[in-house]
């Protein structure tokens, strides 16, 4: 059963062999806790349309990190964003959530992205600037897992090599839970 998506009115035909290839991995449930950070002050679980490297601005998404020092590394990049210092009064909260989802894709391997047709020479290499050199495919992948149904992606960090992040796809039919166990409190980016 195909799950739910933005509009599809200027959305291009779908790369028929990446469908191919995802129907071919095995969607299975996922429960853990996860690491998310955020600006002071709002809410961890809400999910936005940031278009990052795994949603294209169509979709909600709640972007996790399976490891405390995954999430702090992304928030880090995410920060510094080209400059050679990050913005001083803008501060962010680390919470650990524990996340249940019913239909997971996993992609837990550089291995298998390159199989759905990521450049792995690419991925989390280019400066935040070249992003859109890199986020297209990536996009297209999370978008055609939305499209199968999946409430989410799990995938190696594009930031520690040692860690996979969990995409939670936050529009589908299907039961997804998810709940903050603790603040961390702010964070502190240095490098």
């Amino acid at each position: 059963m195909a799950g739910r998506t933005g509009s599809t009115l200027n959305r291009p035909i779908r790369d028929q062999a990446l469908l191919d290839a995802l129907e071919r991995v095995l969607q299975r449930p996922y429960g853990g806790t996860v690491w998310r950070s955020v600006r002071e002050g709002r809410d961890p679980l809400t999910c936005w349309r940031s278009g990052g490297r795994w949603d294209d601005g169509s979709f909600d998404v709640l972007y996790t990190s399976e490891t405390r020092e995954a999430a702090l590394q992304e928030r880090r990049f995410h920060l510094y964003q080209g400059q050679p210092f990050p913005p001083s009064k803008v501060r962010y909260e680390l919470f650990e959530i524990h996340v249940s989802l019913e239909a997971v894709i996993v992609l837990e391997t550089p291995a298998r992205l390159a199989a759905v047709g990521l450049d792995m020479g690419r991925y989390g290499q280019l400066s935040y600037l070249e992003r859109e050199r890199e986020y297209p495919r990536s996009q297209e992948i999370a978008e055609a897992c939305l499209f199968l149904g999946a409430d989410g992606l799990l995938v190696p960090s594009a930031r520690d090599q040692n860690a996979n992040n969990l995409i939670v796809f936050c529009e589908q039919d299907t039961r997804i839970e998810k709940k903050v166990i603790r603040n961390h409190g702010v964070m502190d980016i240095g490098g």
